[in-house]
């Protein structure tokens, strides 16, 4: 067989593939990064690869698969440029919570009790399909999606036990989580800030953040606008009348609003001249 032919014939192949797809093969390799797989219908090479974090939501490559062991798999991927087919081993290890999380659509409403709270998040076991056959919840909440507003700790948002509804984001095919947010069962509070602002208005607000580029102020519930350093804000030390510290109230002015980016931008209001 020539290297063309070779070439052609497991492009062949591979475009045959569609993600979602089980197939079988037989492990040709393990290695630390992952499996490489002798896919059944191409027997010239290995053209499958379980990524190491696709073998097991509970174990390591080198404890989850042996050279010359039968395995299933789910196509997750089809790189016909490597000739390569990503496959998932955990989408059969744990096949009803794989269906389970695989039929959840963007936007679909999920209910659970929080169960832990963890430096990267907070997970939740679902009121609703099979448990985790390691983690305490399938659910995860990542902490930019806890809240609209600014807060210092999850703790601050929510607590174990609590029962809570959140939206649903994308299935993790790595960890077998469902990703949550629970801000986006919430009203954005910029949003109702941003319908009823326009650029121009005068308001006051409290200092909450000094930044190298920047002064951030607090103009309304939830919502924080920047005045940029080239405002004279003196956090560079150029204006040292000027400058501000946080809890500091202030008069500032809207000169921009970026609804999409959640952006809000200020500046300092002048004083007014002095009477007399």
């Amino acid at each position: 067989m020539s290297g063309s032919s070779d070439e052609e014939l497991s492009r062949g192949f591979l475009a045959a593939m569609r993600v979602g797809d089980l197939r079988e093969g037989t492990v040709a390799e393990v290695t630390r990064h992952g499996v490489a797989v002798t896919l059944d219908g191409f027997a010239a090479r290995p053209l499958g690869f379980v990524g190491s974090l696709n073998l097991s939501w509970a174990g390591s490559a080198r404890a989850s698969a042996r050279v010359g062991e039968r395995i299933t798999a789910r196509v997750i991927g089809v790189d016909l440029d490597q000739e390569r087919v990503w496959l998932a081993t955990t989408a059969t290890e744990s096949p009803e919570l794989w269906a389970f999380l695989d039929s959840l659509r963007a936007g679909d409403l999920l209910s659970g009790r929080i169960v832990s709270i963890e430096r990267f998040g907070v997970l939740v076991a679902l009121d609703e399909g099979p448990s985790h056959p390691v983690l305490p919840g399938v659910g995860l909440i990542a902490l930019p999606d806890l809240s609209w507003r600014r807060f210092e700790a999850a703790t601050d948002v929510v607590r174990v036990g609590e029962h809570v509804t959140c939206a649903f984001l994308s299935f993790d095919t790595t960890n077998g989580e469902a990703r949550l947010s629970l801000r986006a069962t919430r009203p954005d509070p910029f949003q109702t800030f941003a319908d009823n602002a326009s650029v121009g208005d005068e308001m006051r607000g409290r200092v909450t953040g000094l930044v190298p580029f920047g002064v951030f102020v607090q103009v309304g519930d939830g919502t924080e606008g920047l005045i940029e350093d080239r405002n004279g804000t003196g956090t560079s030390g150029r204006a040292p009348g000027a400058s501000v510290r946080i809890g500091d109230e202030i008069a500032v002015v809207i000169t921009g609003i970026d609804r999409e980016r959640r952006r809000l931008f200020l500046s300092r209001r002048p004083a007014p001249p002095a009477s007399g």
